[in-house]
């Protein structure tokens, strides 16, 4: 009987010993990195592989020029960035904005868009006159920024007005007028015509770079609500390219100082 003991003791500690090594044996192993070298492959005239490239690609890049180059529209005048208050290209940009934006967001959300306000450095280049291609829209709005529309009480567009006054810069700006006065203080603030109201929602179209703060437009960050319209900027410039055979700029009045 002591044996037998004796032998099944044994047998369980080899059991034990048995599964203990094929629980490590299948455990996850863990990897770290302890080395990473780099090495630079120039590429040359030299290589026969560069015009193996070339022509791989040169089937899409003459079928990206050609839509890039298709005549969408006509501009009787070159529209430009000059302007100390506002420019005629911001206000074009922010009315075509203001116009698409408030189209889907009534669609969407059964509301009206109120103000829409961009940033003048966002705008890249002007519109020359002559021919309006899709690459015009690109070369405007390089960048991939979308519209989103910030629910903003009055008292943030109080702040909005004031940060325009502090930067003297022209940003494109719909929806919105008013006079700054001789001791640099804003007066007569209207929103489409009708005066401003500390606790009312507006809604204010703009980028989601703004949306984050950019340019310092920290009042976007007050917002009560936030909507995107998964609409790009561009895209809205070409719309409206497609949809308008000649192309204008608004000249109408929405920032004046007083003498």
């Amino acid at each position: 009987m002591t044996k037998l003991k004796n032998y099944a003791v044994v047998l369980k500690l080899f059991v034990l010993f048995l599964t203990f090594t094929i629980a490590l044996s299948c455990a996850e192993k863990k990897y770290t990195v302890t080395r990473i070298e780099g090495k630079e492959i120039g590429i040359t005239n030299k290589n026969a592989e560069v015009a193996d490239i070339e022509n791989f690609i040169k089937p899409y890049r003459d079928k990206i020029d050609a839509d890039l180059n298709l005549v969408l529209a006509n501009a009787p005048v070159t529209i430009d960035k000059t302007g100390e208050w506002q420019t005629p290209m911001g206000n074009f940009l922010a009315d075509i904005t203001f116009e698409k934006s408030d189209k889907v967001f009534q669609i969407r959300e059964k509301k009206a868009i109120d103000i829409c306000l961009l940033n003048h450095g966002g705008i890249r280049t002007i519109i020359p006159k002559g021919d309006v291609t899709a690459r015009t829209a690109y070369e405007i709005m390089p960048f991939e920024n979308s519209a989103i529309v910030v629910a903003l009480k009055g008292e943030q567009i109080l702040e909005l007005v004031n940060y325009f006054i502090s930067e003297k810069k022209p940003h494109p700006l719909r929806g919105l007028t008013f006079t700054i006065s001789k001791d640099n203080q804003p007066k007569n603030i209207m929103v489409n015509g009708m005066p401003l109201v500390n606790d009312k929602i507006y809604y204010v179209a703009t980028s989601d770079y703004l949306t984050n703060g950019g340019d310092n437009m920290n009042f976007f960050k007050k917002g009560v609500e936030k909507f995107d319209l998964d609409y790009k900027l561009r895209n809205i410039i070409i719309d409206y390219f497609k949809e308008n055979k000649t192309i204008t700029a608004n000249k109408d009045i929405r920032i004046t100082k007083e003498q």
